[in-house]
């Protein structure tokens, strides 16, 4: 066991100091792409500045033939791109992989200043991440990487999910956790072959209406409505990470076409306190930056109450509603997000501006 005031000291001779609180940098989409497609891989550099994070994928989307390839492109990637706004993060093979290995030794001492975060699928436990916090701190002094690699785990595995909040705590380095749908469905033996979203078979029917002398009538159409099948892991998850000062991102929504799904999950994610959900496609970047940004009218209103409760005490009533501490809490929070993201989106900023100041 490892004792508190040894929790932020480097574990290797020469690697950076461990940060003591996470960047709170906007990630709304984190979009994947291919650094062994040439054709993808040529896209990159267009993509700065139009997503928030641009993610190598090395795991499950590349071929094992396909996995140096890709590992190698990564690399010229990062030696070869100017990333400025946009984060560069790269989801390395699994653990119980012959890849993982190479793909952090690769990546740490060749561009390891210009990667931002690893993404570890399928952990199951905190002793991934500690291994994973061992190697990066030696393969960081190695190369001479001035500033800590961060990691972000994903959600895969039904152990991974009851290990949630040690696998939240059990390093420094951890940034987030991403829901990974399709894995953690097949660990528990779900019965759903959609990655992410709802499922029409999981839903709540109506009570069977009444005649005028009280008895049901079960024969009568009854109004059904679809429930989301990731509602109790998506809570959970944004509960530890808050507890743990990290962030919890919605996965994959696989439906490229269905956008108007792809917006009510991730809007879903959103609410439930989520900041930011993976991109498999362009269009689903423009999904998540509307989505995971506050809207002018959220803003105004959060102003507006900071405003009017002043010290942040007692209690007011604005608009025929009342408003507390507790309001102004969630108000800040809402304040707080729209500074960071008008920071990196001129879009926003001049929506934001464009707030009244009485509001």
């Amino acid at each position: 066991m490892r004792t508190a005031k040894d929790f932020f000291a480097p574990l290797a001779v020469g690697a950076p100091a461990p940060l003591r609180e996470t960047p709170a940098r906007p990630s709304r989409a984190i979009h994947f792409f291919d650094p062994g497609n040439e054709k993808m891989a040529a896209k990159v550099p267009a993509m700065v500045g139009t997503t928030d994070v641009l993610l190598g994928n090395l795991e499950d989307a590349v071929k094992a033939e396909n996995k140096d390839k890709a590992r190698n492109g990564l690399v010229k990637i990062g030696q070869e791109t100017d990333f400025g706004p946009t984060q560069l993060w790269t989801r390395i093979n699994s653990l119980d992989s012959p890849w993982a290995l190479d793909d952090l030794t690769r990546l740490v001492t060749e561009v390891g200043d210009k990667i931002d975060v690893v993404m570890v699928p399928k952990v199951k436990g905190p002793e991934d991440i500690h291994y994973i916090d061992r190697i990066l701190a030696q393969l960081e002094a190695k190369g001479g990487v001035q500033r800590p690699i961060l990691v972000h785990a994903i959600l895969e595995t039904a152990r991974g999910v009851a290990n949630i909040e040690e696998i939240c705590g059990a390093s420094p380095r951890m940034q987030g956790l991403s829901l990974g749908p399709a894995d953690l469905a097949a660990d528990r033996r779900m019965k759903t072959t959609r990655v992410g979203g709802g499922h029409p078979g999981y839903l709540v029917r109506e009570d069977a209406p009444r005649d005028a002398d009280g008895n049901s009538d079960f024969t009568a159409a009854r109004p059904t409505y679809q429930q989301d099948l990731w509602h109790y892991t998506i809570a959970r998850m944004v509960d530890a990470c808050a507890m743990h000062g990290i962030f919890p991102y919605y996965g994959p929504f696989g439906d490229i076409a269905d956008v108007v799904g792809c917006e009510d999950q991730f809007r879903n994610a959103f609410l439930l306190g989520c900041v930011g959900a993976w991109s498999l496609h362009p269009k689903q970047i423009t999904i998540a930056n509307k989505v995971f940004s506050p809207s002018v009218e959220d803003v105004a209103h959060a102003r507006h109450v900071i405003a009017a409760m002043g010290d942040g005490t007692g209690a007011v009533m604005i608009d025929g509603k009342m408003e507390d501490d507790a309001s102004v809490k969630q108000c800040r929070v809402m304040v707080a997000l729209a500074e960071e993201l008008a920071a990196i989106d001129p879009g926003l900023k001049k929506s934001y501006d464009a707030i009244p100041s009485e509001a």
